[in-house]
């Protein structure tokens, strides 16, 4: 499992729970150390929001507009992040468990030691993120955007990546063997040195005008 190359999350053994402020959030805000569980964040827009030791837990983010958030040793769990603008993001030490991530917004992101285990995440945008030491597993990334994303120790394991973009995105020695699609948006330079199976060679023949012969 490509789990044992991530680096955790680094947790306390016992977080207390801790509520977000009713009046809403203000740039800079620090939280840390807590779960926030069982509710709805609606409406905030904040710009350099960090966040240190949070567990999420069955929260929905609705309307949110959060550029430059600091994520560092966070966990979500069952989260619905669908639509949530976390452009310019720094997140590290970070996991995305059982989310819904539908057309998340991570346009420039820097992205370290961070897994997305069985997140649905179709649309989601990653254009010109920087990536380093990350998994997807058992993820939904239909029409996911990796457009000139920079990729470094990435591990995709049995994901859906049908119509996934990488135009402008390095995927050499990037393993997509496990993974389930008929159309990717790349070219040939960016999949010179990628791994796959020979069930998707077929997919690739038909991008560069070949006919296999059974």
């Amino acid at each position: 499992m490509s789990t044992s190359k991530i680096e955790a999350p680094k947790m306390p053994k016992e977080l207390p729970s801790i509520s977000l402020p009713d009046e809403g959030l203000n740039s800079e805000d620090s939280f840390h150390t807590g779960i926030i569980s069982d509710c709805t964040m609606d409406n905030q827009k904040a710009s350099k929001v960090a966040f240190d030791k949070i567990i999420f837990r069955n929260v929905t983010f609705t309307r949110i507009a959060m550029k430059d958030i600091e994520l560092t040793d966070v966990i979500f769990e069952k989260c619905d992040l669908s639509n949530v603008d976390f452009g310019e993001a720094t997140i590290h030490r970070t996991e995305f468990r059982n989310c819904k991530i539908i057309g998340m917004d991570m346009t420039g992101a820097t992205i370290r030691n961070v897994l997305f285990d069985s997140c649905l995440g179709d649309y989601v945008n990653f254009r010109m993120a920087n990536f380093r030491q990350v998994a997807f597993e058992g993820c939904s990334l239909l029409s996911a955007d990796f457009y000139e994303t920079t990729l470094q120790k990435m591990y995709f394991e049995t994901c859906k990546l049908d119509r996934a973009q990488f135009t402008g995105a390095k995927l050499a020695g990037i393993d997509l063997s496990s993974c389930d699609f008929t159309s990717l948006g790349v070219g040939v330079e960016e999949l010179r040195g990628c791994i796959i199976s020979r069930g998707q060679a077929s997919v690739f023949a038909s991008l560069f005008g070949l006919i296999l012969k059974e």
